[in-house]
């Protein structure tokens, strides 16, 4: 048999019925190579957790939607940010299934780069580690949660010397894109598919530094770059154990994965960099000229993507489209909660402000990742600005009769204003004043004061929500933390996460109003607002063109 049908595997009886459970917190590796089934089952075990409504990876593994729960030791605890996510589900599957598991232990940069997880030219594999048979399973969750890092994936999908890196890029479409795919924004964000949606939408669940799990759709949040940060989808790259020998137990003992070469990988594909055109003859050509065209219409690389899912068509309905947003929203704003109140318990509110910002302030470590929440915000205001911009969209897509349009009604404005005043009537946000009196305030409100949400950990929990008036008097923060306020209004604004500028301003910096720093006006995420002057028109939405 060859090695891209071996990889790809058939079902196989003899594996299928070895135990799912593990008996021992040591590493047994009972078959060679993972089959079709078991990334089928990966699969299934990933969309059970992404469906169950856990919100944090430890209560994610002890839900009964865990199939192997019941055989973890009691009291042992999971963790996980957002680039272990992926290692983490995927040893802890390998585990408890017997299958095999190897991974990256350490990346050296191509070319100067002063902090690995955004090298300018991407990363190259250096180091990797076999995890075989009698390894403590505990300590290899342990050391992926303290060893990984987004570097591991900032890697050309066809670098494979001095060693390959643990996932290849696959082709865009059903089967290759699936529960248990991994995306890779290179503005250092991880997030593994649960769900592929009839309509083509990706679902995805992510962990945070404080070990939340939350939940969204793929979209512009997750940036392309180019093939050398490694940006876009990953699956794992197919494994084997070769030269182990079988003992009188059945376990496989000894011997080393191989991880199969891109060109032994059925379902290797460049075109999520390089587009539908050129398909992996490539070379000489720069990724952002590439063209995506499906049915002999060019589309945008995410419409794209989203029709390849959905078959090979496009269609939108507007309205629920509306509603679902606003819930995605609300829920990151239920997250954004639990991540702000982790701060508060810790008593970050009360120390003083350092004399400067970290380096970067998205990307760092300490105190700072731990608490601050400044890519939360950004990624959440831009689901917002999205929102805004879809209501748009959609409204000229019915003004020219678009038929990827699923729309019957004679009022879309209206219909949309509608499902979002329904969707954000459902949503409401909580938090405590520093006197311990409660505030709640809904959906539109937060809109209004997206971009006053504070995402600097020192400062009060009335100005992490964006207080202001007699609901601001009860903050204790001084003149200095007023003033280092008021100076990060142009980086609240900001949508953009660039992880390699420079940022350790101190307060007089900030206050120099440099052009440089921030953005200077907020963008805008007013859908009512659009909406209702959509409505009022003369001629606009009572056309027959909407019936």
């Amino acid at each position: 048999m060859g090695l891209k049908a071996l990889y790809l595997g058939v079902a196989m009886s003899a594996l299928l019925a070895a135990p799912a459970a593990a008996a021992t917190t040591t590493n047994i590796i009972r078959h060679a190579a993972w089959t079709a089934a078991d990334e089928r089952d990966y699969g299934e075990f990933i969309a059970a957790i992404g469906a169950s409504g856990c919100r944090s990876v430890d209560a994610c593994l002890h839900d009964k939607a865990n199939v192997f729960a019941a055989s973890d030791p009691k009291g042992v605890r999971f963790r996980s940010d957002c680039a272990d996510l992926p290692y983490v589900l995927r040893f802890y599957y390998a585990w408890h299934r017997g299958l095999p598991f190897s991974y990256v232990t350490d990346v050296a940069p191509r070319g100067r780069a002063s902090d690995i997880r955004y090298s300018p030219r991407g990363n190259q594999v250096a180091e990797r580690r076999d995890v075989l048979t009698g390894a403590n399973a505990l300590s290899i969750l342990n050391v992926l949660r303290d060893g990984v890092s987004s570097a591991a994936y900032r890697i050309d999908p066809e670098l494979e010397a001095p060693l390959a890196s643990d996932f290849y890029s696959p082709a865009v479409g059903p089967g290759s894109i699936k529960p248990g795919t991994v995306i890779y924004d290179p503005n250092d964000h991880l997030a593994v598919i649960w769900k592929v949606e009839a309509d083509g939408r990706l679902r995805y669940i992510d962990a945070h530094p404080d070990n939340s799990l939350t939940r969204g759709f793929y979209d512009l949040r997750f940036v392309r770059s180019s093939p050398g940060m490694g940006a876009g989808f990953k699956n794992w790259r197919p494994a084997r154990l070769e030269g182990a020998k079988q003992g009188a137990d059945g376990a496989l003992v000894g011997g080393h994965i191989r991880l199969a070469r891109n060109d032994e990988i059925q379902d290797f594909s460049l075109t999520q960099f390089y587009g539908t055109e050129r398909g992996n003859d490539w070379r000489g050509t720069d990724w952002r000229s590439g063209r995506f065209v499906l049915n002999g219409q060019r589309m945008d690389y995410y419409d794209y993507v989203r029709a390849q899912m959905a078959g090979g068509s496009l269609s939108f309905d507007p309205v629920r489209e509306v509603a679902d947003m606003v819930v995605s929203n609300c829920a990151d704003l239920s997250y954004r909660a639990d991540a702000v109140n982790l701060g508060l318990e810790a008593g970050m509110d009360k120390r003083s402000e350092p004399a400067r910002l970290p380096v970067n302030i998205y990307g760092t470590e300490g105190e700072w990742e731990d608490f601050s929440t400044p890519s939360r915000d950004a990624r959440l205001k831009t689901a917002f600005k999205e929102l805004r911009d879809n209501a748009e969209r959609f409204m000229t897509m019915a003004r020219a009769a678009d038929a990827r349009l699923a729309y019957r009604g004679n009022d879309l404005a209206g219909d949309m204003l509608a499902a979002y005043d329904r969707a954000a009537a459902g949503c409401s946000v909580s938090y405590v004043r520093s006197d311990g009196s409660p505030v709640s305030f809904g959906y539109e409100e937060a809109r209004r004061r997206l971009f006053r949400f504070s995402f600097d950990p020192y400062q009060c929990a009335e100005r992490r929500w964006g207080a202001e008036g007699a609901e601001l008097s009860t903050c204790p923060d001084g003149p200095l933390k007023r003033a280092w306020y008021a100076a990060q209004k142009s980086l609240r604004n900001q949508l953009d996460r660039t992880y390699e500028a420079r940022m350790d301003w101190s307060l007089a910096d900030l206050e120099t109003g440099d052009q440089r720093i921030g953005v200077k006006e907020a963008p805008d995420t007013d859908v009512r607002s659009y909406l209702l002057a959509q409505k009022e028109k003369p001629g606009g939405l009572s056309d027959a063109r909407f019936r």
